[in-house]
């Protein structure tokens, strides 16, 4: 582990995405494309449609993938029908979330060993009955955001408040808190695991308790959200984030000890970024705006995961399922929320075109008919769940980001 003071976000951070180059780099490959919105609708939805032969409805999950990956293809199938206007995929993502939810006791199939998967699912939810879906039936949007209250309640729990900090002890965990790391409060950080003796937190639980917790007060204007998401927004961006502005996955609660500098992944960025999008748009405040133009403009300039040409090379693996295959879907979809969000010009183009970069390298380099590998530099391959997921956001965010 790294010694405590190994990183810290810049203090002038909300102040670089003033002077930040948002410029698209000119090594990266295929940065536009004209095909026409029908026929980016079409690609999309076929692809969603080659994947539910996959889907048992019984268990609400895919073939080939487990239960967080699931989620992200409801995330998918929502976002479809939210940006191309249809109700084509609207009852099966209600019927399998719904069925998900009554089958594993507080939203995680997991129990004891995650509970960030359970919040991956809901923030589906709010894709599928919050502001995304205009089309969802009342009811519909009322079952689903009580989901998304009764998750928040839940993982509410392990995230770390002010005045446990002060303390130095939370009563869902066997160990002291260290209320401070580098002389900065853990309040707003999320425990990866609800386990009494698992000291991890991470930037994604914390980064998806943030996203909730910003969709929660969107639609609510319940205060209480408002306030866990900041927290969150600020443990982030003063404990978790490295000097390229990438953000880093885990500090110890107990002793401040970190994971290793090489542990970079895309979803931590982009739900992070997904987050700040939707805390800006309720809050108002310029700061995470700036934070996330800073962060995103980083997360899709790093070497970490892409080399000069600008296409993700995480989760390539075409032979056997791989997290990073989930981990970049989300990453894409979270830029994408920045996109539709945002209203610097330069921050649009800059994403327009690394979504494009994507998904021109799957349509010239990994497909086989309406099918994706998840190694997106190819060559295609037989269909498998993994790459169809890894593919999905792609797809579908390039119906609105072009």
């Amino acid at each position: 582990m790294l010694p405590r003071n190994f990183v810290l976000i810049s203090l002038a951070a909300s102040a670089l995405s003033q002077t930040v180059d948002l410029g698209v780099p000119l090594s990266w490959r295929k940065f536009s494309n004209s095909r026409p919105i029908d026929e980016r609708k079409s690609i999309s939805q076929n692809a969603i449609n080659a994947f539910l032969p996959q889907l048992n409805t019984g268990t609400a999950e895919f073939n080939g993938i487990g239960f967080w990956q699931s989620g992200n293809v409801y995330s998918a199938m929502a976002n479809q029908d939210h940006i191309a206007g249809t109700t084509v995929n609207r009852d099966r993502v209600v019927n399998g979330l719904n069925t998900a939810f009554s089958l594993n006791a507080n939203y995680d199939k997991f129990g004891h060993r995650h509970h960030l998967k359970q919040e991956m699912i809901s923030s589906t939810t709010m894709r599928s009955g919050g502001h995304k879906v205009r089309s969802m039936h009342t009811e519909h949007i009322n079952n689903l955001l009580a989901h998304a209250v009764a998750t928040w309640n839940r993982v509410s729990q392990f995230a770390i408040t002010a005045a446990q900090a002060s303390a130095g002890r939370t009563s869902v965990k066997n160990f002291s808190l260290s209320g401070t790391c580098d002389g900065v409060t853990m309040a707003g950080g999320v425990f990866w695991r609800p386990t009494t003796d698992d000291q991890s937190v991470n930037s994604v639980t914390t980064g998806l308790f943030l996203t909730l917790s910003a969709y929660l007060a969107e639609i609510t204007k319940d205060s209480k959200y408002t306030n866990a998401a900041i927290l969150s927004a600020q443990w982030i961006k003063a404990h978790n984030i490295n000097s390229n502005n990438i953000v880093l996955d885990t500090v110890n609660g107990h002793d401040c000890s970190r994971s290793p500098a090489s542990w970079l992944f895309t979803y931590n960025s982009g739900k992070f970024v997904e987050g700040l999008s939707v805390l800006a748009s309720v809050t108002g405040d310029a700061q995470w705006t700036s934070l996330y133009t800073v962060v995103s403009n980083a997360a899709m300039k790093t070497n970490a995961w892409a080399g000069s040409d600008g296409i993700i090379t995480e989760g390539a693996t075409p032979n056997e399922n791989n997290d990073g295959a989930g981990f970049k879907a989300v990453f894409i979809r979270g830029l994408h929320e920045v996109f539709s969000r945002t209203s610097n010009n330069d921050l649009k183009i800059l994403i327009h075109s690394y979504v494009d970069v994507q998904y021109n390298a799957l349509l010239d380099l990994a497909a086989t008919g309406d099918t994706y590998s998840s190694a997106w530099h190819g060559p295609p391959q037989s269909f498998t769940s993994w790459g169809q997921l890894a593919a999905l956001d792609v797809l579908v965010s390039a119906i609105d980001a072009n």
